[in-house]
């Protein structure tokens, strides 16, 4: 592993223009759960395939039970101004290791398939989160905005179950600002990721498996220099990479020097 740190740094070194492509592993280091390993959301039992409880069409024909996978599975962190537990989700050396390389104006993007905000809360601020966020909700009858914070304290009624957050001015059902199945990518997040992928020198892909389709698909916009895959199990990109590692993403970048 040394000499693949070294090399990766002097590719980072040679580099002026990179975006950073990431996925669940990114955060797993942060005590996010994933979706797609052994012990993954995905290999978890429940009433419905979490592939069903994630789709546009569960969550209109059965918005509560929608909720109740939520905020058990998803929405994992206490957040917002008026959240009241005591578990607090942290950026990871990845995390903070990006958002130093953008302070130095190396990286020009991070593209995450994450909704968990460890990024922006690390400091990055050029983030092109493709399938939304947990931080951002609206109610789906006026549009009020409401922070994470609220949702944790509005979902649940007086026996204890998990129902729909409603809007406090309306009435309306709170919809958090994420990608379900069925639905489209955000139009303004796609063009700003694909606008700097095609301008970096340098792309590394982290923590993802790349089977998630379309966002997997914006790598090929990618003609730059340095094409580098850093994650613990093979993706389809490894043979066409300039450097592989097999390893952890925190473990690796928090090696860098910048």
């Amino acid at each position: 592993m040394d000499e693949q740190i070294k090399k990766l740094q002097e590719m980072i070194n040679d580099s002026s223009k990179i975006v950073f492509f990431g996925g669940a592993g990114v955060s797993t280091e942060s005590g996010v759960p994933d979706f797609r390993s052994v012990d993954g959301l995905y290999h978890q039992k429940w009433k419905y395939p979490p592939e069903t409880m994630l789709s546009h069409s569960f969550y209109v024909s059965h918005t509560d039970e929608f909720y109740e996978y939520y905020f058990e599975k998803l929405l994992v962190e206490d957040i917002g101004p008026d959240a009241k537990g005591p578990k607090e989700i942290k950026p990871n050396k990845a995390h903070l290791k990006l958002a130093e390389l953008e302070e130095k104006g190396k990286l020009i993007g991070v593209v995450t398939q994450n909704i968990d905000g460890l990024h922006q809360k690390a400091g990055s601020k050029k983030v092109f989160e493709l399938h939304g966020s947990i931080h951002r909700n609206f109610c789906t009858k006026c549009g009020k905005f409401f922070d994470g914070g609220y949702m944790l304290t509005h979902n649940k009624d007086d026996e204890g179950r998990y129902i729909a957050p409603k809007c406090d001015d309306c009435g309306g059902v709170i919809k958090p600002d994420v990608v379900l199945y069925e639905e489209g990518l955000d139009g303004n997040v796609l063009n700003g990721a694909i606008d700097a992928l095609s301008r970096a020198d340098m792309l590394i892909i982290g923590g993802t498996s790349l089977v998630v389709y379309p966002a997997a698909g914006l790598v090929d916009y990618f003609h730059g220099k340095y094409l580098v895959v850093i994650n613990k199990t093979p993706t389809g990109r490894d043979g066409m990479a300039d450097l592989s590692i097999s390893g952890s993403i925190g473990e690796v970048l928090g090696q860098i020097e910048v």
